[in-house]
């Protein structure tokens, strides 16, 4: 993970993989715990844990700042998209799940590498949430899975070769696939801890896990499909439409901030052995 502005050391991986180990753990242990253990007798103890994970994903900010060369330039770019991102999801997070952000944040991650990817992802919706007052104990996962969502864009092959049409069809196609996958790790953390749910599509704990699955893959078709194709169907329209001209500004903007360049100082030129200084 190399490439882009922000360059992950060792620190920043291991704190990204503790967390995403954390954060993957925590959203499927329901699923396989025996229903006479005592982790399913406390379920509703859920939420706090997923606040807990909140301190564990500013560590992995924190630690790709200060590990992985964000200059000041790397960071005021972090807080300017962070800021549009946070600013585009209340214009559609209401209606049918058309939230724009997704977008920005497959081109962005595109661009700028997955280190900034997931700091830019997790930093955005923890920025949403302050905004639209959606502050909880569901924002830990939702930060983790945008964060996830984000990075993976820059992870995406041929950064220097793939450009046109080519590269948005293939920025369009993991949005849309990317926009499912956030949307089915964020319901499966509310369908664990949400209880008063019909039997036939309720989590019902200590049960086989595979008819638990199959119980959410009917929550899933019966509450937040549409929300999820809505979501991804706009992913793709913004993508195609308006995508090129924004992946060629931040292209720019990348290439004039120039991310990572040290400045050094030096002082005056001194004259070689037998010359005499120069004199103005």
């Amino acid at each position: 993970m190399s490439r882009g502005p922000v360059r992950l050391g060792p620190r920043s991986v291991a704190a990204l993989v503790l967390v995403s180990l954390v954060g993957a753990m925590a959203v499927a242990w329901p699923l396989f715990a025996d229903g006479g253990s005592a982790v399913t007798d406390h379920a509703a103890d859920a939420p706090w844990f997923f606040a807990a994970l909140l301190p564990l994903l500013i560590a992995v900010v924190v630690a790709t700042i200060a590990d992985c060369g964000m200059d000041a330039k790397a960071v005021a770019m972090l807080g300017v998209l962070a800021a549009v991102g946070a600013a585009l999801r209340p214009l559609g997070a209401g209606t049918a799940g058309l939230e724009p952000m997704f977008f920005l944040m497959v081109l962005s991650g595109r661009v700028l590498g997955p280190g900034f990817g997931f700091v830019l992802g997790a930093v955005t919706m923890f920025a949403s949430a302050l905004l639209t007052g959606g502050v909880g104990p569901w924002m830990p996962v939702q930060m983790l899975a945008m964060g996830w969502f984000t990075m993976g864009a820059g992870l995406l092959p041929g950064p220097e070769r793939l450009r046109g049409r080519g590269e948005l069809l293939m920025l369009s196609a993991y949005g849309f696939v990317a926009a499912f996958a956030y949307g089915t790790v964020t319901n499966l953390y509310g369908w664990v801890t949400l209880g008063g749910l019909g039997t036939g599509i309720s989590f019902q704990p200590g049960e086989p896990a595979q008819e638990n699955l199959v119980r959410f893959l009917a929550y899933v078709l019966a509450t937040s499909l549409g929300w999820d194709l809505g979501r991804a169907a706009l992913t793709v329209v913004l993508t195609m439409t308006v995508g090129g001209t924004l992946l060629k500004a931040l292209r720019r903007a990348t290439r004039r901030a120039n991310f990572e360049t040290q400045v050094t100082f030096e002082g005056p030129e001194r004259p070689l052995r037998g010359e005499a200084p120069h004199r103005t």
